[in-house]
């Protein structure tokens, strides 16, 4: 999985940054970035909720296949 985060629709208000705090994080714009890649397996569901919880829909999950059933 990759993640990439529009800048034009982050609102800053970090709540990708408590889901997955060692995967995204603010810039000095408060805007969120990725800071780890690729993304560990183990945070796959950390950055989906991340995705998900974002107000601003700014979180572009690629290559997600979901979770394993």
């Amino acid at each position: 999985m990759r993640v990439e985060v529009d800048s034009r629709r982050c609102c800053g208000y970090r709540l990708c940054v408590e889901a997955a705090p060692d995967v995204f994080r603010i810039n000095a714009m408060g805007k969120a970035v990725v800071a780890l890649e690729p993304i560990p397996a183990e945070r796959h569901d950390a950055v989906r909720t991340a995705a998900r919880e974002c107000p601003g829909a700014a979180i572009k999950l690629i290559g997600d296949e979901g979770p394993a059933r």
